[in-house]
């Protein structure tokens, strides 16, 4: 993972190399060359991943130096620190260190097999909000992700995600269990939240130069009180992502460039609005496509 642009990229083989330094070991080695094992640890996923969608933004900016600023900037989950580098408000490095504490304390959170998560297709809000209350049983389990239409993650206990899943199917909803090491944007994240605040109140935090939507919110922000305030309450809290882009929308913004690996949020981003145009960047390829792109938004 991002090796391809490592080596285009003398600006994204420097982000690699920086966050190697912050880090204190080679995250760079593990994106490339694994192992596997190495990599799906949260504590090593999450700082990967950040690297990985900073040295792509480096290295459209390498190819585009006089790149507009964005409208704002938004990231899902943990993509709202990459957001956040890329908006000024915190350093690359600070970013990697934060979010390898971050992985670490969220998996640390909660004990290996006692806590999931589950997608939920096909339902409205209201629906999955009245399914966690009738599966709950005195249990954690609530909405986490609210992705796009029909489409919202809900995270707890590992046997009120399987009630969940049991009644949400005689109800005639569709439920995936997901493949993850932890219940995340829930109450059983209290303890990483706790220890996020710490480390956020010791780091650099800048006001952003560009709005960044946040996900508690799914409003805008600049000021870096407000960023420490709610990096913290993101731990433990649902992702409004469809809501940051319908926001997004009513203020006028019609494209978007997903920057990093994968192409899920261009995905959850059509779901919300048909009328977007988006462009997702994370290989070396996709750069030079983006000259028309930036030429249709002038």
């Amino acid at each position: 993972m991002g090796k391809a642009l490592a080596e285009a990229s003398a600006a994204a083989r420097e982000t690699f190399e920086r966050a190697d330094a912050a880090l204190g070991f080679p995250i760079s080695s593990i994106c490339f060359e694994g192992p596997e094992e190495a990599l799906v640890r949260t504590e090593h996923t999450q700082p990967a991943i950040v690297t990985v969608s900073l040295a792509a933004l480096a290295a459209i900016r390498e190819a585009f130096p006089n790149l507009p600023a964005p409208k704002a900037v938004l990231g899902h989950s943990l993509g709202e620190y990459s957001a956040l580098v890329a908006a000024g408000a915190l350093s690359l490095e600070d970013a990697v260190r934060l979010v390898h504490l971050r992985g670490r304390a969220m998996q640390e959170a909660v004990p290996q097999g006692q806590g999931g998560m589950a997608a939920v297709l096909g339902a409205d809000r209201d629906k999955v909000m009245s399914l966690c209350e009738d599966a709950a049983e005195g249990e954690v389990l609530s909405p986490a992700n609210f992705n796009g239409p029909g489409q919202i993650v809900i995270a707890g206990t590992s046997s009120a995600i399987e009630r969940a899943s049991k009644l949400g199917a005689e109800r005639g909803m569709k439920i995936i269990t997901l493949k993850v090491s932890a219940p995340f944007h829930c109450s059983l994240m209290a303890p990483a939240a706790a220890r996020m605040r710490q480390a956020l109140a010791d780091a650099k935090v800048e006001d952003a130069t560009v709005p960044v939507v946040a996900n508690v919110t799914a409003c805008p922000h600049t000021a870096a009180d407000d960023t420490r305030r709610l990096l913290v309450a993101q731990v433990d809290s649902p992702v409004r992502f469809e809501e940051s882009i319908t926001n997004l929308g009513a203020a006028g913004v019609t494209a978007a460039l997903e920057i990093g690996p994968g192409k899920v949020l261009q995905g959850l981003i059509k779901r919300i609005n048909k009328a977007w145009t988006v462009r997702t960047v994370g290989e070396p390829k996709d750069i030079p496509a983006l000259a028309e792109f930036l030429a249709g938004l002038a």
